[in-house]
């Protein structure tokens, strides 16, 4: 089963490429006579064991973390290229998940004013969110990708088999992204996963590949209509972004620590996003149980008692899509739309947050 869906972002184009067992087979097509440069993720080494690579090929190895995703790693991962002899011609491809990519597109970005950018994402969060519309970047102590560039890569290989050596968490994690691209843009796909997540989740092939292919269909829209993010509109990019300004404000409150993966953060962010989005007179209290009950039957969080939900006001207020300290939210008008609401009464946070 192989699926190809072409993007257009700005004035560029590339392909995202959805194949079953084929990394193997598209790795070996991109090493050429130029310089590559394999940035891959400690856990998926053993993807390159049992494959020949030329002296043309510099593999650097990194433990992936939201750690990585700072100056430091960026400082460090410019050094090893440039040691190498990076010039314009070379190729950076990037083996593994959202950390990862965001590193290695970050430096490919900004090194000698850009280079060549494969993405190969290993895990289900970044083959259906992270690796696609290239945005890149990094952490800083005041918040999340702070600093970064919009970057497309030449192109995305994605290959679902890889997905078997994940946890069942890393597999939630992903799916939380998933079910969001439902929620903002296509009842009838969430209604697919209600009856099918556990096809899902026990990564069967045909449910896996659909997932994953509406899942890029439907980012892939969003981010062809405003690729900078700079509409303030039904188009907008910024649409994707429901339930990440709680949930960045969260994985914020926790410095990015492995105590909640980035998916668990996301799907808090987008019951409280719900919650709000019925309080405010869009959604019913039919459609918000829907919503509740999915993301109980499929394990994903609700709530985490462990927050300071007071700080997460604080950091709310910090977040890029807030023009004069106004806070912006993407919410829902139903389920499968969503709107980007701005200058959202602070009291009708505190209220959905307590």
């Amino acid at each position: 089963m192989n699926k190809k869906i072409k993007i257009k972002n700005g004035n560029s184009s590339y392909f995202v490429n959805i194949e079953y067992n084929s990394f193997k087979i598209n790795l070996l097509k991109l090493i050429k006579k130029e310089k590559i440069f394999i940035v891959i993720d400690k856990k998926v080494d053993y993807l390159l064991k049992k494959i020949i690579l030329p002296n043309n090929v510099f593999v650097i190895k990194i433990e992936s973390s939201e750690k990585i995703k700072s100056i430091s790693s960026y400082h460090s991962l410019t050094k090893k290229v440039l040691s190498k002899g990076i010039d314009r011609n070379s190729v950076i491809i990037a083996i593994g998940g959202g950390t990862i990519g965001d590193l290695s597109g970050f430096v490919a970005s900004t090194i000698l004013r850009g280079v060549k950018f494969i993405l190969m994402p290993t895990t289900l969060l970044s083959q259906v969110d992270s690796s696609i519309g290239g945005k890149n970047g990094i952490n800083t102590s005041m918040g999340k990708n702070l600093i970064g560039t919009f970057y497309n890569p030449d192109a995305v290989y994605i290959d679902p088999k890889i997905l078997s050596s994940l946890s069942k968490r890393e597999i939630k994690s992903g799916y939380a992204e998933i079910i969001k691209h439902s929620l903002i843009n296509d009842l009838s796909f969430f209604n697919w996963l209600d009856q099918n997540h556990k096809k899902i989740f026990s990564l069967e092939k045909n449910a896996i590949v659909y997932s994953i292919y509406k899942s890029v269909k439907i980012k892939s829209k969003y981010v062809e209509q405003d690729n900078k993010e700079k509409l303030i509109n039904k188009n907008s990019r910024a649409i994707l972004n429901f339930g990440h300004t709680f949930g960045h404000a969260i994985e914020t409150f926790y410095n990015y620590k492995t105590k909640i993966t980035h998916g668990e953060a996301i799907s808090i962010g987008m019951i409280f996003a719900s919650k709000l989005s019925k309080n405010l007179g869009y959604i019913s209290i039919d459609e918000l149980d829907k919503i509740i009950n999915h993301f109980k039957r499929t394990g994903l969080p609700i709530r985490d008692n462990n927050i300071n939900y007071k700080k997460i006001l604080t950091i709310l207020k910090k977040d890029k899509k807030n023009n004069n300290d106004k806070i912006n939210l993407i919410l829902l008008k139903k389920i499968g739309r969503a709107y980007f609401a701005r200058n959202v009464n602070p009291k009708n946070i505190i209220e959905i947050l307590n």
